[in-house]
């Protein structure tokens, strides 16, 4: 019995990987980024689990967004500058979600 490897099938199935990885968290970072110089900092409440070690009270998470809109209120940018930064943003997810459906696209095609 003999077994083949063909290799490049396996490079070629690596280097989409890595770029789809690339493009997804290399935008993703892009538009959380945007997203806080827009000033609309995403806060999210903890999830509260039965068996977690440490419970997030309802102080704390409003200490957390009292937090975020002062460092909105922050901003040193104009109110031109937000909306070119939120749009940036939507851009940035919009990429994700195309290389997302790429990938989903590639492998059902294929």
């Amino acid at each position: 019995m003999n077994i083949t490897v063909n290799w490049l099938a396996f490079v070629q199935v690596f280097a989409a990987a890595l770029i789809g990885t690339l493009l997804v968290v290399g935008f993703y970072a892009i538009a959380m980024r945007l997203m806080v110089r827009a000033g609309r900092a995403p806060v999210v409440a903890p999830a509260e689990f039965t068996d977690a070690i440490t419970v997030v009270s309802e102080k704390d998470q409003a200490r957390a967004a009292k937090a975020a809109a002062k460092a909105a209120k922050k901003s040193p940018l104009t109110d031109g500058q937000k909306r070119l930064a939120l749009f940036g943003a939507y851009a940035s997810f919009a990429v994700c979600g195309l290389a997302v459906i790429g990938g989903i696209v590639l492998i059902v095609v294929k």
